[in-house]
């Protein structure tokens, strides 16, 4: 897997879960306004996960690695929240299997 497909995974990821803190905070607040923003946010996470010529299986397996790392580090950063041991773990087991669905065919 090239770089640029890591800078992909990277950007959709930080696309889909800003969309959906905006999508979230329009809900809440009740206004449109932010509720559409998070929508397009949310379409350019589509368009720019799917841009790799990849097949559909193995590029959601292995993006969902980098979307649950992302949002951890969001909730936890930006968001100020504090994550349980268990979601670590979680997210290791996560990952985990994004390496497998990446790299097992190799084996």
């Amino acid at each position: 897997m090239n770089l640029a497909v890591w800078l992909v995974f990277v950007a959709a990821a930080i696309l889909e879960v800003g969309g959906d803190a905006v999508v979230r905070r329009g809900l809440r607040g009740r206004s449109a306004g932010w509720i559409l923003l998070g929508c397009a946010a949310l379409a350019g996470y589509g368009l720019m996960v799917n841009s790799v010529k990849w097949d559909f299986s193995k590029l959601l397996g292995v993006y969902v690695g980098f979307f649950a790392l992302t949002s951890i580090l969001f909730g936890k950063f930006m968001l100020q929240e504090t994550i349980p041991p268990s979601t670590w773990l979680g997210l290791a087991l996560i990952v985990l299997g994004g390496m497998v669905i990446q790299f097992g065919p190799r084996l």
